[in-house]
Order: C-alpha cells, then structure tokens, then sequence
C-alpha cells in the first residue's frame, strides 16, 4: 500500500526543525522528521544561554527532550540524509528521497542549517577539545564561560577581527591567529585591533595538544597554550535541496525568505541557521515556530481541517 501524503516533510532535526514539528504535530498534521544526526546543536557540551536552564544543559540532552515532546503528539523521526528534493508542478507536491526510502508531501520545511569550518587539528583531538570548552564556536553564547581566560582566535579576515573584538569585552587576553599564512588585514581592521589591545601572531596554525585545561597551538611564532580557542573561519550552509527545487539565495548564499517563513517556492519553507547564520539555539526555535503556523495556515487556507464530531470518529475507528 502507497504511503499516504504527508502535510509537511521537516528536513533538519536541530531546534528549528524539532520546534517546527512540536508545533505541527499538536495543530493535527500528518508529519515526518528526516534528520541527519549532525545538529550543530548536539556539539554542545552545556549551554547556559538557554532561557529556563540556569544550571545549564547538553546539546544532546535538549534535542532528546525536543524530539521525545514531538514524538508525544504524534510526529515521526527517522534518521537518515536527504540526497534529493523535487516538486511536481501540476500538483505541487514535493518527493524527498533518501538511502533507505521516500517521502511524498504537500509541504516541506528546510532546517539544515550549517557547517562550521574546522580548525587545522586532528579530529579526535578535535571533539575531546570540544566535550572540554577548549574550542568554542559561538561567544555570543558562551563568551560569558571565557570571562578573563586567556583566548585564541584563529582567523585572518574581517570575520575574525570582529569575533576577536567581540571576545575582546570578555577578557584583555585575547590573540588573533591567522590559520593558514602571514596575517594580511585592511587598514581598519589592524586599527580596531590595535585599539583593542589585541596582538596578532602570523600562521600556519594547528592545534596540536590538550595539556590539563589548555590547548595548544602551534604557529609560525612559536607555541601558544590558550584556555580556549574560538575558530573564526566562516561555515558552509546546506542549502543544496533548496536549490534542487529551485529556490532564491540571498547574497549571503541563505535561503531567502518572507516574513513567515516561506522561500520563494510554493509550499517549501526554511527556518533556522540556513536562513540566516546567527547560532542561536534561541533565534532558530522562533523561526520554527513561526515556519509551523504559516504551514498550517497556508494548508488550511487550500483545503480546511474541520474536526470531525467524536462519535464520527469513534464509529469510524470501529469500522476499521
């Protein structure tokens, strides 16, 4: 027997998706979570940005709670990769293919959200830094965590100067390492630095070592050990499904859309970091929200979801 159709396919399980799917679920739509298991949510050893947490919780441990609160009302969550999104354009529905299956739905909301570039460093080494608070990716999260530590910012751009600068009102003991060759910067830049009292130190740079409760890097200058490093290298955002469907890109290389959440395709929305980059768990959980009500209005505005009296619904489940 034919799958029935779906009234939004989510693709992303990070808070966007998860919230966008609480929210589906409890308005009575038939929807399905597809996740991939790379949330950049669940690299968080504890966040204490969170409102309701004061204690704090993992990454992991807030996806569980948010996939279980979806799971309550009735969504589905299967954990695989989608390689392929296309839409009918007689009908309007969209067909989301993946390695084990496929999906068919009226609507499809995209919370793949990004990327983030890694610094140069061995991956193992890499996530135990991580599970540690020694490489940190968001300061406006967890800048309070790094309040008078002595930070390693590795990036060589604008981008870096700015994050260097931002971690800058956290501590006086912050260095900006470029990651790849001698640190080139406009004339303004190398100002705010200066006037910020931060010292630039040229590369190549690789975190090489976790000595106790520092890192270590190794540059073109010499051996830096730092309580935290925060990689300042720009991410990469998955905005590949919206393409395949045709979809417009914001100069940003975003998806681009309204003020509810709806791209410029009939029926695919987008929410969360894929939309715009800002890492806030916070932020993300909005848009997803926000997707969710528009996907529901938008649905029932073409066919209305009238409920039907409870002894229709009972006589009907006896018949079945």
């Amino acid at each position: 027997m034919d799958e029935p159709i779906l009234d939004c396919l989510i693709i992303g399980g990070g808070p966007a998706g998860l919230t966008a799917a609480i929210y589906l679920a409890r308005f009575h739509l038939g929807i399905l979570v597809v996740d991939g298991g790379k949330s950049r949510a669940s690299w968080i050893p504890c966040t204490r940005n969170h409102a309701g947490y004061p204690e704090g919780i993992s990454g992991t441990d807030l996806l569980e709670r948010m996939r279980e609160q979806a799971c309550k009302y009735g969504a589905k969550v299967e954990t695989e990769f989608v390689t392929k999104l296309e839409r009918d354009e007689s009908t309007g529905l969209f067909t989301a293919t993946w390695g084990s299956g496929t999906a068919v739905a009226r609507s499809v909301l995209l919370a793949t959200g990004v990327t983030n570039r890694r610094p140069p460093m061995d991956e193992e080494l890499h996530d135990d830094a991580l599970a540690r608070g020694l490489v940190r990716y968001c300061p406006i999260c967890d800048g309070y965590e790094v309040t008078d530590k002595r930070i390693g910012v590795i990036g060589s751009d604008s981008h870096g100067v700015a994050e260097a600068v931002f971690i800058r009102s956290y501590t006086a003991d912050v260095t900006l390492i470029a990651p790849d060759k001698a640190m080139r910067l406009k004339a303004e830049d190398s100002e705010k630095l200066r006037e910020a009292g931060i010292e630039c130190v040229d590369g190549p740079a690789q975190a090489v070592a976790l000595d106790r409760n520092c890192i270590v890097v190794d540059t073109a200058e010499g051996h830096y050990a730092f309580d935290s490093i925060y990689p300042a290298l720009g991410s990469d955002t998955h905005t590949q499904l919206a393409e395949m469907v045709g979809a417009t890109l914001s100069e940003g290389a975003n998806i681009r859309v309204d003020s509810h959440q709806r791209t410029s395709v009939p029926g695919l929305y987008a929410a969360g970091d894929v939309v715009i980059g800002l890492d806030q768990i916070s932020h993300a959980m909005g848009e997803g929200g926000v997707a969710a009500t528009a996907i529901r209005n938008d649905l029932c505005a073409k066919e209305p979801r009238w409920r039907e009296p409870r002894e229709e619904m009972e006589r009907a489940e006896e018949g079945s």
